[in-house]
């Protein structure tokens, strides 16, 4: 437990998020500081005061004489009889939670409970038959012990302090309690000591003890005041109020002599401070239906932490029970949540009915989290990508974890089996369910068309009907995407380039006509020989060696991050760095090209007729995008770059791959080359560099 060593604890420091809407609304001001409800409080303050003022200074009129002792009697008993509760709940709480500062206010009001008490009884014609000099001092004396006491426990007291005061709850006890006696005795035996004696001439001299008592009390309600700002709360607020009217009723009883209405004064003052508090404690009661917590709100900051732990271990305990509940339902014999927690808290039968009804509500909205989070996951599931067994199968656990023993089964000929049960098409009614012994089962469909079927426990609310219709819909949305997409990669993404097919799903608008001029590197690839070998083969013969050819370079492409853009005849185009941006594009190029020529050669080497590979690769910039008409259109690259690739392409031999300059500059050192020399191409000014790569690092 730590301590108090530096002053009471800070609020819990909000987050940068809380801060922003903490800055944006007004500021938080507790109940006792707002305004309106300071200015009432500081009105029931000044009133008293005024009120003292007008009898001084109109003592004529006003400050008239009344003396009847049996009703001060009655009043001072009233009084004491007030504290001696207070006293002794918070002595009880401070004993329940361990706490200095709740010992040291429970001494607070057992004081004055004690002194009010012997000075009600020193009353004139109660047990002396006149005024006495402890009659006229003893509420002051009460007062003063009891403002020590106050100003003490306002302090923020450290752990070390605290202990020390714990430690002698006992001697504190009984030194009040001796202390109370000699004081009675002192002054209730007449003739004893000059406290049964009557007063001294001139009045008794009490100036000090007020303004010392005065002076302690407004310290202790200004402590108390800064605790209630960074703790708000009702009790500490009454206590601030009891600690001034107190303040202000040492500063009235300086003001003598007795009986007359100034000394009434002092009298209803105090009346006012002890009735405030019992008044707050029991409106707090009749709030919470139990003085189990009235005072914690008064105690040492280290306590109250103490008793936000035992709250939150008590939440823990519930999250805990519903969880179990979740996996195993109560188990035989097992106390009920609310029933061990209210021995634990000691809390009513009220409280405990209100916390049974709150774990079930919990649980209801801890099941209704589950179920949307896995609905929320089947959704999450049902993006394209996954085959059809393994997205249902995934599904499947994640719904049993939420909704309990869910079957599925598709349809296989016509019918559905789930267990021993089967069902057709003509066992539903459109998109409604079938119930059967306990379970619900609900039809899914792919296009409207029955595909499979739902079996779901019946549940025990008309939202769990809901969220399992809208489950099996979300599985038939699942089941009709893994499908569509099946579809998708047989006959779309087989006629053109993965990354083409990946990008026009993501994003159709890049389907539009047009393009953008964009850095990259073009590869051919072409047959040599291919016209000539045409001519003494079948058109099958032809087919079966393109298709071999084409089957080993497309791989070849594809795994080096490269993108295929047509296929023409005998050759084809690959893009890298278009359309997806590629790092190094120029070298994962010429890695595709050598690794093209490898597994070509493979084939050349058993199949002698075959003609052979040759690769032309080239870097520069091109226009890149859609080409054709609004009915038809395609994917393609234009420029200078790209028809130099086919010019260096035409120019390779059989087997070889020849590059750019600008290529060569990209890969760098790593490239093993062979220049050409400056060529002269078709369609080009000025002579162009190339060189045949050989080997890559």
């Amino acid at each position: 437990m730590q301590g108090d060593s530096t002053g009471e604890p800070e609020a819990t420091v909000p987050s940068s998020d809380e801060n922003d809407q903490i800055a944006a609304a007004e500021p938080y001001l507790p109940p006792a500081t707002q305004p309106i409800r300071s200015v009432v409080w500081a009105f029931h303050m000044v009133v008293p005061l005024l009120g003292l003022w007008l009898l001084l200074s109109f003592p004529a009129q006003l400050n008239i004489r009344w003396e009847h002792p049996p009703s001060h009697f009655a009043l001072i008993v009233a009084i004491a009889g007030v504290n001696v509760v207070l006293g002794l709940m918070i002595s009880q709480a401070a004993t329940r939670r361990q706490d200095a500062r709740l010992l040291l206010v429970s001494l607070v009001f057992l004081a004055c409970a004690g002194f009010f008490l012997l000075h009600g009884l020193a009353t004139p014609t109660i047990i002396l038959a006149k005024g006495s000099f402890g009659f006229d001092i003893g509420q002051p004396v009460g007062l003063l012990v009891a403002s020590v006491l106050a100003s003490v426990s306002a302090l923020p007291l450290g752990e070390r302090a605290a202990a020390a005061v714990l430690a002698r709850a006992d001697l504190l006890r009984a030194g009040l309690i001796v202390l109370l006696v000699l004081w009675g005795w002192a002054s209730l035996v007449e003739g004893l000591t000059p406290l049964s004696a009557p007063p001294p001439k001139g009045g008794a001299t009490i100036g000090v003890l007020s303004w010392v008592g005065a002076a302690l009390f407004a310290v202790a309600a200004v402590q108390m005041f800064r605790i209630h700002r960074r703790r708000p709360s009702v009790m500490l607020i009454s206590l601030v109020t009891a600690y001034a009217l107190l303040c202000e009723s040492m500063i009235a009883g300086f003001f003598r002599p007795n009986w007359l209405l100034s000394w009434w004064e002092w009298h209803f003052l105090l009346t006012m401070a002890f009735v405030f508090v019992a008044y707050s404690a029991y409106i707090q009661f009749r709030r919470e239906g139990s003085s189990q917590g009235l005072f914690d709100s008064v105690a040492l900051s280290a306590t109250v932490r103490r008793i936000q732990a035992r709250y939150d271990e008590a939440l823990e305990e519930l999250v805990g029970h519903l969880r179990r509940m979740g996996e195993r339902g109560t188990a035989a014999g097992e106390a009920p949540l609310a029933t061990r927690l209210a021995g634990k808290f000691r809390l009513t039968e009220g409280q405990a009915a209100v916390l049974d009804r709150a774990g079930q509500a919990l649980a209801a909205e801890r099941e209704l989290s589950l179920r949307l989070g896995a609905l929320v996951d089947v959704g999450r599931r049902a993006r394209v990508g996954l085959g059809e067994e393994e997205l249902l199968q995934g599904a499947l656990e994640r719904v049993r974890a939420a909704y309990g023993e869910v079957r599925m089964g598709l349809v296989h000929s016509g019918r559905v089996e789930i267990g021993d049960r089967s069902f057709g098409v003509g066992d539903f009614t459109g998109d409604e369910p079938v119930a059967a012994d306990g379970v619900v089962v609900h039809p899914l469909t792919v296009k409207g068309v029955l595909a499979g079927a739902l079996e779901v426990p019946v549940g025990t609310t008309r939202q769990d009907e809901a969220l399992a219709a809208t489950l099996a819909s979300q599985l038939s949305i699942a089941l009709e995407n893994a499908r569509l997409y099946r579809e998708l990669e047989t006959l779309f993404r087989q006629y053109m380039s993965p990354d083409v097919a990946a990008s026009l799903l993501a994003d159709p608008d890049q389907a539009a006509l047009g393009g953008s001029l964009v850095e990259l590197t073009a590869l051919f690839a072409d047959l040599k020989g291919f016209t000539s070998f045409s001519e003494k083969v079948t058109p099958g013969e032809i087919v079966e060696m393109l298709n071999r050819y084409h089957t080993a370079a497309v791989p070849c492409v594809l795994r080096h991050g490269g993108t295929i853009v047509q296929f023409v005849g005998d050759a084809l185009l690959a893009l890298f760095n278009a359309p997806a941006e590629q790092e190094r594009h120029a070298e994962m190029a010429a890695r595709a090209g050598l690794a093209m020529q490898a597994e070509a050669e493979k084939i050349a080497a058993g199949n002698p007729g075959y003609p052979r590979f040759r690769v032309g690769i080239n870097t520069g910039m091109a226009l890149v995008g859609n080409i054709g008409s609004p009915e038809l259109r395609g994917f393609n690259a234009m420029g200078d770059a790209v028809n130099v690739a086919a010019r260096f392409e035409a120019l390779a031999e059989p087997g070889t791959v020849v590059i750019g300059a600008a290529t060569r500059d990209q890969i760098g050192p790593a490239a093993t080359v062979r220049p050409l020399g400056p060529l002269t191409l078709k369609g080009k000014a000025k002579s162009v560099e190339a060189f045949v790569l050989t080997s890559l690092d």
